[in-house]
């Protein structure tokens, strides 16, 4: 039976297609690292109080890019070089979503206008990894080569997740909230028309190495693009809402350690 979980497992037993998967994994979570931490740098001084929870957050992404690395080692597997057109951060930037890299790199404070920027990016590219993490954990959170692993991750996209919220919801108390719900819709929307792009993309590739049929092929294509028809109607909207979370002040503490993936 074709399912989320049948063709995760295909790839998860091929050396060949677990490695492209953690490589691409692996980079988008570095990309994200980074991110945060120049964010983290830049932050304006009446908002030095985020500075901690957006270390924390960068220390968590670099945290996975580790994890999905150690499992490659723990396969006696390399990185492999990630595709383009799987490159889901890249896609996203160039779509001018988030903060652009070239104002990244320059040494000049950031407005608070460019922090709702990267808090709604994040608002909405953490609800997409929070569900993708908690769809890997409902499935393999068990397994004794990735479980461990999957359960970890997919606690902290749910503390970034929730993080999002919090912080969307007090600059909303200060003034923000059209500025807020303007800047998810755009993010909301671009962010769905890129992950459909990079999962086509990916599910090619993969469907190659695992010598997919043309119609196995052709129905993971299809699924992948109503799934998009869904989101680009309604779908998106969950991407865009705010609420007080039930995880409060969930990056309030040190980023948590992954010894055993080291």
């Amino acid at each position: 039976m074709l399912s989320a979980k049948s063709v995760f497992q295909e790839i998860l037993d091929n050396d060949e297609s677990f490695r492209l998967f953690c490589s691409i994994a692996a980079s988008g979570e570095a990309q994200g690292g980074w991110e945060n931490g120049r964010i983290a740098a830049l932050v304006p001084e009446g908002e030095r109080a985020l500075v901690p929870k957006i270390v924390r957050h960068g220390a968590d992404e670099d945290k996975h890019g580790r994890i999905f690395n150690a499992l490659l080692r723990n396969r006696g597997l390399e990185p492999a070089p990630v595709p383009p057109r799987t490159d889901y951060t890249m896609l996203l930037e160039r779509r001018g979503i988030g903060l652009a890299h070239d104002k990244l790199r320059r040494d000049e404070p950031l407005s608070v206008q460019d922090l709702i920027v990267y808090l709604a990016h994040s608002r909405v590219t953490e609800q997409r990894a929070a569900e993708q993490m908690a769809l890997l954990r409902r499935h393999f959170g068990d397994h004794p080569q990735v479980g461990k692993a999957f359960r970890m991750i997919s606690d902290d996209e749910a503390n970034h997740l929730a993080y999002t919220h919090e912080e969307l919801l007090r600059f909303a108390a200060s003034g923000y909230g059209r500025l807020i719900q303007r800047t998810l819709r755009a993010c909301a929307l671009a962010e769905i028309r890129v992950h459909r792009d990079v999962s086509l993309a990916v599910m090619a590739h993969m469907g190659r190495i695992l010598g997919w049929s043309k119609a196995r092929r052709a129905a993971l294509a299809a699924g992948i693009r109503a799934a998009y028809v869904y989101e680009r109607a309604a779908g998106w909207r969950r991407m865009v809402s705010l609420r007080t979370p039930d995880r409060r002040d969930p990056l309030g503490g040190p980023a948590t350690t992954a010894p055993e993936f080291a």
